[in-house]
């Protein structure tokens, strides 16, 4: 299995730290509101990426934090006149529905920045007492970045580029800095923050030791992977290595693993452009499975585009997959009940599906190809439209049937909702179009029975009340 690790600018075959385990941390998302499509890319990615490890039988120990204390945090607190933490807990609640929405498995950890203070204390001490950083007048504690001999090997910059050309992304806290490129590890509260009590001052953490002190708490001084967005490369993950580094004296991981950028028609996502959509958004629109699906069809290293035209595309191919899955169903619930076992011709054909199976895992075994794995799929469900009829056995059909299941559920794609789920999930929007009907809000309701359509739910207004059948 080879891995582009972005250390290195190269692929590299992956050997984990402890034979048959995984140690993955990828960065979480700052909770001040619900979560855009752009978050959304890297939660989907690196489940399919914990999803292959688990189908090869690894044991994934898989670490995702939520930033729960910032200064954007803190910004919509005040704005509504709660406390930080009533914010950060209510669309941490959120985040984790439009996870499971689609279909992101829950870490094995979701470390909360605020209840890991201790640990960034003691790593902070640590640092200092090793002059990695030091503590001014005001109770700021910076990092000594020109310390660290190794700073930049990750996004491969030169310091003294960084002192003229990157002086803004890196400079954070006040002015009194010893060097201008030295960056923030505790910095005295503000009136109204929230704090915590310190060696230097009553404040709180600088955003990059939160990461470095949870990854090392969860799994370790040294790491498999870690993981997220493009944009953190610097100077987050550079300054947690960094950090790490430093404190612990070890490598902190042998992978690094970044997604590209999502655009929305071929433009950078942004408020201030209004191409900014919430996954919460995009649900009121598309089934989110959909949405999986289009984010998994292009590599995860190559910019995405998102677009009407292109999401149609993937729910096309979705549905393709889908349609042959429950053709092998159809023929399952309709057997005559004499043919059981499978016949020697069946075997033979069967067998050759095993074929598409190792295309599959040839594609994910380079550095996780899944519009490759995907196309491998399609070559399947071409084979299985060929190969299937009233007079298989079911031994071969359920056999079929499991390989479906099997390779799309490494993609975090479920062919098939559980009856009684999909009865709630299609009886509680029933009932919000009933309640947005009620309110006059007739564009909410419109919106809710197109969300059923695509569901492949027809809604039936009649007198006794709504109906509902699928299509």
């Amino acid at each position: 299995m080879k891995i582009y690790n972005t250390l290195t600018r190269k692929k590299e075959e992956f050997i984990p730290l402890e034979s048959g385990k995984v140690k993955m941390y990828v960065c979480g998302p700052t909770v001040y509101n619900f979560i855009h499509i752009g978050n959304a890319r890297p939660m989907v990615v690196f489940d399919t990426v914990r999803r292959y490890f688990e189908y090869k039988g690894y044991e994934v120990n898989y670490v995702s934090n939520f930033t729960d204390v910032d200064d954007k945090i803190i910004k919509k607190a005040v704005e509504e006149g709660v406390e930080s933490s009533v914010i950060s807990k209510r669309y941490i609640e959120e985040c984790k529905k439009d996870m499971k929405a689609l279909n992101v498995k829950s870490a094995t950890k979701h470390p909360l920045a605020t209840e890991e203070i201790d640990g960034m204390l003691e790593m902070i001490k640590n640092l200092i007492e090793k002059d990695f950083a030091y503590a001014k007048e005001d109770g700021t504690v910076y990092f000594r970045t020109r310390k660290f001999k190794e700073y930049g090997k990750l996004s491969h910059k030169n310091l003294d580029d960084l002192q003229t050309g990157h002086r803004q992304i890196q400079v954070s806290g006040k002015e009194d800095k010893d060097d201008e490129l030295d960056f923030v590890l505790w910095k005295p509260k503000k009136e109204g923050e929230p704090f915590w009590e310190s060696p230097w001052c009553e404040g709180r953490p600088g955003w990059h030791i939160e990461c470095s002190v949870m990854a090392k708490k969860y799994l370790g001084d040294e790491i498999d992977i870690h993981a997220g967005g493009e944009d953190l490369i610097f100077p987050h993950h550079e300054n947690e290595i960094a950090q790490s580094e430093a404190a612990n004296g070890k490598l902190f991981a042998r992978y690094w693993m970044h997604n590209a950028f999502l655009n929305i028609d071929n433009v950078k996502m942004s408020k201030s452009a209004g191409n900014f959509f919430t996954v919460r958004e995009i649900s009121e629109r598309y089934d989110l499975q959909v949405i999986r699906f289009f984010m998994l069809s292009a590599h995860y290293r190559s910019p995405l585009n998102f677009s009407a035209s292109l999401v149609e595309a993937s729910k096309n191919g979705l549905d393709r997959i889908i349609t042959a899955y429950k053709n092998i169903e159809y023929l399952l619930e309709n057997l005559d009940g004499t043919k059981t076992e499978m016949t020697e011709q069946e075997r033979k054909i069967w067998d050759k599906t095993q074929e598409y199976v190792q295309k599959f895992e040839q594609a994910m075994e380079d550095d996780f190809n899944t519009a490759d794995a995907i196309s491998a799929i399609f070559e399947l469900v071409k084979y299985s439209n060929t190969n299937i009829s009233s007079e298989n056995s079911k031994e071969y059909l359920e056999a079929l049937k499991e390989r479906f299941i099997q390779l799309s559920d490494i993609l975090g794609i479920t062919l098939k909702k559980e009856k009684e789920s999909l009865e709630q999930e299609v009886e509680a929007l029933i009932e919000e179009r009933q309640q947005a009907r009620k309110a006059k809000n007739f564009q909410r309701a419109d919106e809710i029975r197109n969300q059923l359509q695509q569901m492949g739910i027809l809604l039936e207004d009649t007198r006794e009340g709504v109906k509902w059948k699928r299509i």
